[in-house]
């Protein structure tokens, strides 16, 4: 990913269950579970009735377009046993949805595609937040 990463924001709640994901997952993960490490450890940290409304948090749903090549997408950031769920469910374990937490409407981040590529994601808006609504999914 990019040296350049915006800051990011995450709730209490989520580094708490993510961390306790981490710790269980297998090896196929982990390129990503490192990544993640990385993010958890360089944001900051709120408790979930502080998190601004406009914040990707887990199960947040979100409207972003892929600047690589201008498609917009609606997502769900979701822990993997959720991902295949519904049509538009993005695993916080897959490289896309590791980089989409904690990024604010307006913010951009790069993140790895197949072949060495890099492609880079812009959040346009957060339509649906747990946290804003008083939920702790």
């Amino acid at each position: 990913m990019n040296a350049s990463k915006p800051p990011i924001i995450l709730s209490s709640h989520d580094v708490e269950r993510l961390e306790r994901l981490m710790e269980t997952v297998g090896p196929e993960h982990r390129e990503t579970v490192r990544a993640l490490d990385a993010e958890l450890a360089r944001a900051e940290i709120r408790r979930p009735e502080e998190m601004p409304r406009n914040t990707v948090t887990m199960n947040a749903q979100v409207r972003c377009i892929d600047e690589t090549t201008q498609t917009e997408h609606l997502l769900r950031l979701v822990y993997p046993a959720d991902a295949s769920a519904e049509p538009g469910n993005v695993s916080v374990l897959a490289p896309v949805g590791a980089a989409l937490l904690g990024l604010s409407a307006g913010q951009a981040i790069d993140w790895p595609l197949p072949g060495g590529r890099t492609g880079r994601l812009r959040v346009l808006s957060v339509i649906d937040q747990p946290e804003a609504n008083g939920r702790r999914d």
